[in-house]
């Protein structure tokens, strides 16, 4: 068991080396992974991929990360599986500081943060778009929702998974926690 976790590891830090943001990477990376375009990837593409992208792993390793990826054990692994299982780990204190944060724009309390939660929330108006009268105040709000939502299903709807996600790839460049949570604070004034 103790091999897998180091070839987690180094999946893991090869995921974010792709990508500047974090979790969009690991999106990215998935996506060029899934060959044939079903949002869920078999061992071969899981193989193939990870050659490709040049990640030094036996073979054997490789199994056993799809293997233990593979929580419903499909036989694929879904962008759910793969995210949950790539994604850096956080200590408690940033994951109740994003909870935190994810409440205070959750303001109808439903578990999903869209253009009408943002409303009095989010202030659009030094928005150069908005500005500029080339986007209105929806389309700024839907811009922001945008940069949390998945990434292959912008729905204008974030949920509290997708929230986390988007945090945990900035986290993963963040050593203190204390940094990180006084971070998030200032932030959403919380």
């Amino acid at each position: 068991m103790e091999t897998d976790k180091g070839a987690i590891v180094k999946l893991r830090a090869k995921c974010l080396q792709r990508g500047a943001s974090g979790i969009k990477g690991l999106a990215r990376f998935f996506r060029i992974m899934d060959d044939d375009k079903s949002k869920s990837l078999t061992l071969e593409e899981f193989r193939k991929g990870l050659q490709e992208a040049g990640v030094p792993l036996e073979p054997r390793e490789v199994e056993e990360i799809f293997n233990q990826c593979d929580k419903n054990n499909s036989g694929t692994l879904d962008f759910t599986e793969f995210l949950q299982a790539l994604r850096p780990p956080m200590s408690k204190a940033r994951t109740e500081i994003i909870r935190e944060a994810f409440q205070k724009l959750d303001r109808t309390g439903d578990g999903l943060v869209t253009v009408e939660d943002l409303r009095g929330v989010y202030n659009c108006h030094a928005h150069p778009k908005f500005k500029s009268g080339e986007w209105s105040e929806d389309q700024v709000f839907r811009a922001f929702l945008d940069s949390f939502d998945s990434p292959d299903d912008k729905d204008g709807k974030v949920t509290a998974e997708e929230f986390l996600n988007y945090y945990c790839g900035i986290s993963a460049s963040i050593d203190s926690d204390d940094y990180f949570v006084d971070m998030i604070k200032a932030a959403w004034k919380l």
